[in-house]
């Protein structure tokens, strides 16, 4: 890609400003990994591309559309890496983002807790206007939790909620009767699991999250004894691509006059590692 500079090209660095007002580091957890993985912050940035994971596929889409930033939820480099081989997917793809000259910046759990983050956005997905926080975790809100306008049945939410995510092979596993009455609906988008005593102290009919394993999920319908909160598992990729959209307005709206200055693109890469399942039974029978 060649960069001409003039007096209107925004650097790098310009633009992670406003993405670190969006998202400030210091509001990520602990154990997490944001920032910027690969670029220089006196590079121009013409045109951002914004997805979920920063896949092989995600990285070749940003640099076929001339990108000179990416913008993830997910991080690349979670864990420490003894090699950048081309050998491995992780050296592939830190190798395919710096030859294509591409910085990659990652807003994980800094991007959860913040305002019209994460939450909101899947908030919105589930028909909430007017939520709070579900919990702290080191400080910092994490999940939403609010009333619907109206009570709705069980699957009535889900339909609506499937309409409003993205498709994915596994679709959306609902456990608790479809007829049910729900209004009040606790939610984290991602893996959430973890927070079933914080869903039942708010009071939740239902609670929407992914990534729910067995035994939590089962020991959390033994506990209702078949009653609320009943669980939705909308998939972690979906219930978390909502986000970008959202982030993308955001930025928009926070470059202000600068904005002119830039392109954007939301990935069309689905990165669900599910491709197709079998033997499903959608009616819930044993």
């Amino acid at each position: 890609k060649a960069h001409m500079s003039d007096d209107a090209d925004l650097t790098l660095r310009e633009v992670l400003d406003v993405i670190e007002g969006l998202y400030p580091p210091h509001t990520a957890q602990s154990w997490d990994r944001v920032g910027l993985v690969t670029g220089d912050p006196h590079q121009l940035v013409r045109r951002i591309h914004l997805a979920v994971d920063p896949t092989l596929d995600v990285i070749a889409e940003a640099r076929e559309l001339g990108a000179d930033l990416l913008l993830t939820h997910h991080p690349l480099l979670m864990r420490g890496v003894h090699s950048l081989a081309t050998t491995s997917a992780k050296g592939a793809s830190v190798t395919d983002l710096i030859v294509g000259d591409v910085a990659l910046y990652v807003a994980h759990t800094n991007a959860d807790v913040a305002a019209d983050g994460v939450g909101f956005a899947l908030a919105r997905a589930c028909g909430l206007t007017d939520t709070e926080p579900l919990t702290l975790a080191e400080g910092q809100p994490l999940g939403r939790v609010g009333d619907l306008p109206d009570a709705v049945s069980l699957r009535a939410l889900v339909v609506a909620l499937a309409a409003a995510l993205p498709a994915a092979a596994g679709g959306i596993r609902v456990a608790g009767p479809a007829d049910a009455v729900v209004r009040r609906v606790a939610l984290l988008g991602g893996s959430g699991d973890d927070l079933f005593d914080a869903v039942r102290a708010s009071g939740a009919d239902v609670y929407v999250t992914a990534d729910l394993r067995h035994h939590p999920a089962l020991e959390a319908r033994e506990e209702a004894r078949g009653g609320t909160p009943y669980l939705v598992d909308a998939g972690h990729w979906a219930s978390e691509f909502v986000w970008l959209a959202a982030a993308e307005r955001a930025l928009l709206a926070a470059l202000g006059e600068r904005a002119t200055r830039v392109e954007t693109h939301i990935s069309t890469v689905r990165t669900d590692p599910w491709t197709f399942v079998v033997g499903a039974d959608p009616g819930g029978t044993p």
